[in-house]
């Protein structure tokens, strides 16, 4: 889990490397001469919200890290608010709020309105992928989801990332375009 401020920093840094040419991310974040600055920023946006409503996993060798986010848990709506409003400010810009709201509700009216958990982030540093320790960290994320009987959710820019989630149960329900393919992946609990 991540604890305190030294793992968050390491959680945003592996994030951030691991999603810097991810197009879903680039999409996102203002693409400028701050846009890996910008990265960093939405990965930290998304710890301070798992912090609210989720969890964020940072695996025990400190080289992958998981974000989650619980659809039936409420954020506090006043914290919830101020770190939007500083997401827009620091990493998508007032251009593209629109772009970003027509891509978050085309991802909402696909999404089931059920309790479940949403795996907003999972990311290896680079120096070691094809190590292990992503599918480590995947394994733990779904121990817990499993326990908690929630079913996990998703999306995916990358093709090879779909696949990798097939070996752990996770299935395509959906396929979205907005302006590049989006698969959304689910996978059921499993039982004991």
């Amino acid at each position: 889990m991540v604890n305190d401020k030294a793992d968050k920093q390491r959680a945003v840094e592996i994030l951030a490397a691991a999603f810097e040419n991810n197009r879903s991310v680039n999409a996102v974040v203002r693409q400028d001469r701050y846009r890996q600055e910008r990265i960093r920023f939405l990965m930290s946006y998304a710890i301070d919200m798992a912090a609210l409503s989720g969890a964020a996993f940072l695996s025990e060798d400190r080289k992958a890290c998981a974000v989650l986010s619980y659809s039936h848990l409420k954020k506090p709506f006043l914290r919830s608010a101020r770190l939007d409003l500083r997401l827009v400010i620091r990493s998508i810009g007032i251009s593209g709020i629109a772009r970003t709201l027509q891509r978050e509700k085309l991802i909402a009216a696909v999404k089931p309105k059920t309790a479940m958990a949403y795996l907003w982030f999972i990311g290896t540093d680079p120096r070691s992928q094809r190590g292990g320790a992503g599918s480590k960290l995947l394994r733990e994320v779904l121990e817990v989801t499993d326990a908690q009987r929630l079913p996990v959710y998703l999306e995916t820019s990358v093709w090879e990332n779909v696949k990798w989630y097939g070996r752990f149960g996770f299935e395509i329900y959906r396929e979205l375009q907005p302006g590049y393919t989006l698969y959304c992946l689910k996978r059921v609990p499993v039982n004991d």
